[in-house]
């Protein structure tokens, strides 16, 4: 079994939850979340993250907007709509629960 193809698998999981996290109080463009992912220690190339984010605003959790750039093209601007907020909203309680069921099973607080 390839522990590296375990990790990428966990981190996927989780993806969009994180990626709906980082636009709960501000609208951000592409680089902006692969950079706020990059920070959090999640490795995201963007050929992963934009079918994702296409995939959350074909479900209705995202929508976007287009702005002017001063030093380059324009920007797409991805935030949550309100079933976004509200499907956030479920994953964090849910979130929470798996969590403290993955600590009971591995012992750690």
């Amino acid at each position: 079994m390839n522990i590296e193809n375990t990790k990428a698998q966990m981190r996927k999981g989780v993806l969009e939850y994180c990626i709906l996290s980082i636009l709960k109080d501000d609208d951000k463009y592409a680089s902006e979340i692969l950079g706020a992912l990059k920070d959090a220690k999640m490795l995201v190339v963007e050929g992963t993250i934009y079918p994702l984010l296409t995939r959350l605003k074909n479900a209705g959790l995202l929508n976007y907007r287009w702005e002017e750039s001063t030093s380059g093209p324009p920007r797409k601007y991805y935030a949550l709509t309100e079933t976004g907020q509200l499907f956030l909203n479920e994953l964090n309680g849910t979130w929470d629960e798996l969590r403290n069921a993955v600590n009971l099973v591995t012992n750690t607080k």
